[in-house]
């Protein structure tokens, strides 16, 4: 492993990896009356307070996740470490003899990982052979990968899906229940991992981060989020039947159809176009002094508002866009879904059939767009010869039911919603197939770390396991995901267990469901009462009261929930500060200026390089940067 990046060099003994690798593995009143959310005759009796000396839901004596900036550090000097691509790499020379290999590539694979926004892994080709989704581009690096057909996250929102697959560790755990919970900066994630393994850790697109801590771990953010950091987006159980403002409503699937231009286009080309910019700028460095790098791509389509330009639109000219499998009544839904659909203002207001194939030729057009945007990261890696030595993994937080059970958006446990596509790609190591075990993208940190070199679980304990024996054996692996969703829709949290054909969910107030996924893929026969599957049924019962407090981690969210709701409030009045990340625009060295030798700048920016009489030199006999710009 790399030494520590985390302290100045005189101090990075106290945190070693030798040394990490020697340490062990590590009240309120008036709560919402469960009571009246549980179903008759459940005989279920809950706490109504909550007392400092419970167990907490995270494992560790914190109930409190949301402090006002965590580390003390003001926003000078954050600013301090921010910088622009262009002299990104300026910072990495002290690790230029530990990562450089003789033949002028670095030793450590790169690490580019693209994250598409609500894909719904069941309904694209890689996953379905008979989808009409176009997206070639994703269907050549699974042909080419190791492809993970039954991937899920671990809760079913984006800021707690993000939190969960950054940090390899369960929303309870790091208090990421909903869109406006704050991720503390204590928090290792899978770029603080990284980067003590030597690479360069950047972030381009969203993440969703709430909070004054905007980084977490990542060396350089090359964009703004889409979405806010504030906690403007706090859940109310207090009030369950109130929709708030922000929640989702129908307008995305009603006014579905083309456009010229939307705000998901114009962030997701800056997410690009910072991106390759990046990859161009890394190209151009010199090898010897470089990192490698962990880039982060994030998109944030497909994600509603279901519109998209009139090119993608028309690719589905004259394509039978299929309609949802599942229709199902609204008195017919599981006591979830059916507040799901208040939640998203449903209840009263049907969908027709024509609004609906409009939706869903727009998600899908939306999905052609993200599979472009993949091609043109995997052209770059290979016009800049920097594809024999990446390895590329692609994913997304969560899917979208695009009107399967009469449902839209996210925010259940059911298929099109809980399970995201997940490949990766790196040919020259792992050969292609495709694993059929679930799996979740909480493995994602731990499968980075051992992809870098590294071993996650030996610096501190995660949720997570590694992936890296499916990419390097045939052995049957874990086949377990494990689920919390705490976010808009729900009164108390909805757990869910997926091990091998079964999906198991439960709360303090809903009915169980059991299904067996093999027999019943479109989740129709919920098995929880059946007398045929008692015993598989009473096994996962008995399992998840064992794993989760649920009155205490009940208890816990609400608490969050109040407080993160009294200082929204109170920050509305008066003079108003914003976390909202804003990347510096500074471009005083990539163009022409007086201060720069123009050959030197030109040459500099040139890839390949060249020499003085435009004769290219390959990366073997010559490195790039300054000494390349003046024909070495």
């Amino acid at each position: 492993m790399a030494p520590s990046l985390l302290l100045p060099m005189e101090d990075s003994q106290l945190f070693s990896p030798q040394v990490l690798k020697q340490a062990p593995r590590s009240g309120l009143e008036g709560a919402v009356s469960l009571e009246a959310q549980a179903p008759a005759g459940s005989n279920l009796s809950f706490t109504s307070s909550f007392s400092s000396s419970s167990p907490s839901a995270n494992g560790n004596g914190h109930s409190g996740h949301e402090s006002a900036n965590g580390n003390g550090i003001s926003a000078g000097q954050r600013r301090e470490h921010f910088v622009t691509s262009q002299t990104l790499l300026e910072q990495s020379k002290n690790f230029a003899s530990s990562n450089a290999g003789a033949n002028g590539t670095t030793k450590k694979p790169n690490i580019l990982y693209i994250m598409a926004d609500q894909m719904a892994a069941p309904l694209l080709k890689m996953n379905n052979p008979d989808s009409v989704i176009k997206t070639p581009n994703l269907d050549k690096l699974a042909e080419t990968g190791v492809v993970f057909g039954s991937a899920y996250c671990n809760s079913p929102l984006c800021a707690p899906s993000r939190f969960t697959m950054c940090s390899g560790q369960l929303p309870s755990k790091i208090g990421g229940y909903d869109n406006a919970s704050v991720l503390n900066p204590d928090v290792p994630t899978y770029a603080h991992y990284l980067r003590r393994e030597g690479y360069e850790t950047v972030l381009a697109g969203k993440m969703h981060f709430i909070g004054p801590d905007q980084l977490h771990g990542f060396e350089h953010r090359l964009t703004s989020d889409i979405y806010p950091g504030d906690l403007g987006w706090t859940v109310n159980w207090d009030k369950p039947e109130e929709r708030q403002e922000w929640y989702h409503n129908m307008s995305s699937v009603m006014q579905a159809g083309p456009c010229v231009r939307s705000n998901q286009l114009d962030y997701d080309e800056d997410v690009m176009y910072k991106s390759t910019q990046y990859l161009y700028d890394w190209a151009r460095e010199d090898p010897n002094t470089r990192r490698p790098f962990a880039l982060t791509v994030s998109l944030t389509h497909p994600h509603d508002p279901y519109t998209m330009t009139r090119d993608y639109w028309d690719r589905y000219e004259g394509v039978d866009i299929p309609l949802p499998k599942v229709r199902m009544d609204r008195e017919d839904q599981d006591p979830h879904s059916q507040r799901l659909m208040k939640t998203v203002d449903l209840w009263d207001n049907p969908i027709p059939e024509e609004a609906a194939i409009r939706a869903r030729r727009a998600y899908f057009g939306a999905c052609s767009f993200v599979d472009d945007q993949i091609g043109k990261l995997v052209q770059i890696l290979k016009n800049c010869h920097l594809d024999e030595n990446t390895i590329i993994v692609f994913s997304g937080d969560h899917g979208d039911m695009l009107g399967e059970r009469n449902l839209w958006y996210k925010m259940s446990w059911f298929e099109n919603s809980a399970r995201v596509p997940m490949i990766i790609n790196y040919p020259s190591q792992f050969e292609p197939k495709r694993v059929t075990e679930s799996v979740s993208t909480m493995d994602l940190l731990p499968t980075f770390v051992d992809l870098a070199g590294g071993d996650a679980s030996a610096v501190l304990p995660v949720d997570g396991k590694s992936l890296y024996n499916y990419l390097v054996s045939d052995e049957p692996g874990k086949d377990e995901v494990f689920g919390e969703y705490m976010g808009e829709g729900t009164v108390t949290p909805v757990y869910m267990i997926r091990r091998g054909p079964w999906k198991y969910t439960t709360s303090l107030v809903d009915p169980p469901q059991l299904f067996n996924l093999v027999e019943d893929p479109q989740e129709l026969v919920n098995l929880a009462t059946s007398s045929k599957h008692a015993q598989t049924f009473a096994a996962f019962n008995t399992e998840a009261r064992k794993k989760w407090d649920f009155a205490a981690i009940h208890q816990d969210v609400l608490a969050a929930q109040r407080r993160r709701r009294l200082c929204w409030s109170a920050l509305q009045i008066g003079r108003k500060e914003t976390w909202d990340y804003q990347p510096p625009g500074v471009e005083k060295d990539r163009y022409i200026r007086s201060h720069i030798p123009l050959d030197d700048l030109e040459r500099r920016a040139r890839f390949p390089v060249v020499d003085y009489l435009g004769r290219e030199k390959s990366a073997a006999a010559t490195h790039h940067g300054i000494a390349g710009a003046a024909g070495e």
